[in-house]
């Protein structure tokens, strides 16, 4: 049987007609139209004023900790329910994160630990630069708390919505919250091109700063001259002009994604000892739905005992024998050797979450047959 990906690229034909138009005019370099019609794209889908599209968005967050001023000896606040690149830009700049456990609503970072961490830190004396929320898995965090504690502490946020684009809280997009926000473009995402992401600011400073940095900062000379460090950083015009073309499907993906989710929930809400999660969005909010997720034996198990033997693990194998992709939840960042050393406030929630959840296939392209094919694998997992 094919394989079913977790969240293969989906293409349409919009991005062959930005692609042609730029090798018919030769702007084939990280410079050209389709560039900044892409910054465009973005800015308007947001709201937010400025965009810099960037390679990855690793490089956005880098970039975004720089503009904030985050430097060797400062601490920054982040959620160790993620993928390591929210936190290894963090390390580039010399600085240390602070993790922060998660809530078990929307899974994201939770206000009551926030502010245990930020107390705690100042009590010791540390120095603490800014905060760096993440929307997991397109789920919006409890953005009211967070920026309220934020606010009150007076640390600037960078908002990390690498796997959120197309997200609301409280009708409003998700990437336009943060002083600095950033978007990612990685294939495997709602939105894809390649690979590729972007800063997002209402800031003009900020967004020429990025720009700068991000081609090598180089100063306003004939001759290539640096007054400071740069990087590569900056999106190719061909890889941009994908971005165009998918910016047209947007919403029909997030619908897709929410459809799927809705799919999933239906036809695999009964079974012993599984739940889809997180099944409740923030009032006024929408999630894209990035990836469908469950979590085995539900808190509150009939008769007080566990309603299945599978584990995550068992089952990721049961769904791999079969060609089907599946993949653990984030590996809370504490408990990963790079940060072992890491200030940690809390932890119970997502290392339950890690212990029992997983990602089922949630490509845009999947069909009616394909997730009829997963739900039939899971239920045999569950059964084994």
């Amino acid at each position: 049987m094919d394989r079913i990906y977790l969240s293969p690229p989906h293409l349409g034909r919009h991005e062959l007609n930005y692609l042609h138009k730029a090798v018919e005019d030769n702007w084939v370099a990280p410079a050209g139209p389709n560039l900044t019609g892409f910054e465009a794209d973005l800015c308007a889908f947001t709201g937010v004023g400025h965009a810099v599209a960037l390679h990855s968005g690793t490089a956005a967050i880098h970039l975004g900790l720089r503009l904030l001023g985050v430097g060797p000896g400062d601490e920054v606040l982040c959620p160790s329910f993620t993928f390591v690149a929210t936190a290894n830009p963090i390390s580039y700049c010399g600085a240390t994160p602070v993790f922060v456990d998660s809530e078990a609503d929307t899974w994201n970072m939770c206000p009551v630990r926030l502010r245990e961490a930020i107390t705690d830190r100042l009590r010791l004396g540390k120095k603490l630069k800014a905060l760096l929320l993440v929307h997991l898995y397109g789920m919006p965090a409890k953005l009211d708390e967070l920026l309220a504690i934020a606010q009150e502490f007076g640390l600037p946020v960078l908002e990390d919505a690498a796997e959120a684009l197309g997200s609301r809280y409280q009708g409003r997009p998700l990437g336009s919250f943060g002083e600095v926000s950033v978007v990612s473009f990685n294939g495997n995402k709602i939105l894809t091109t390649s690979g590729g992401g972007a800063l997002l600011t209402n800031r003009a400073d900020y967004a020429a700063k990025a720009l700068f940095w991000a081609t090598q900062a180089k100063d306003a000379a004939p001759h290539y001259q640096h007054s400071e460090v740069g990087y590569n950083y900056r999106l190719s015009n061909l890889l941009a002009g994908i971005g165009r073309g998918q910016m047209e499907l947007l919403e029909d993906r997030v619908k897709r994604r929410r459809e799927i989710f809705a799919w999933y929930k239906e036809n695999l809400g009964g079974l012993p000892g599984l739940a889809v999660a997180p099944a409740t969005e923030l009032p006024g909010s929408r999630a894209n739905r990035w990836l469908t997720t469950v979590l085995l034996n539900p808190a509150e198990p009939k008769d007080g005992a566990s309603q299945t033997s599978a584990t995550p693990e068992s089952l990721r194998q049961h769904l791999e024998a079969r060609n089907i992709e599946s993949r653990p939840l984030w590996k809370p960042l504490h408990q990963q050797p790079l940060f072992a050393e890491v200030p940690m406030y809390g932890g119970a929630v997502c290392e339950d979450l890690f212990a029992r959840g997983l990602c089922l296939p949630s490509g845009t392209a999947m069909t009616d047959e394909d997730q009829q094919r997963v739900a039939k694998a899971l239920r045999e997992g569950l059964a084994a």
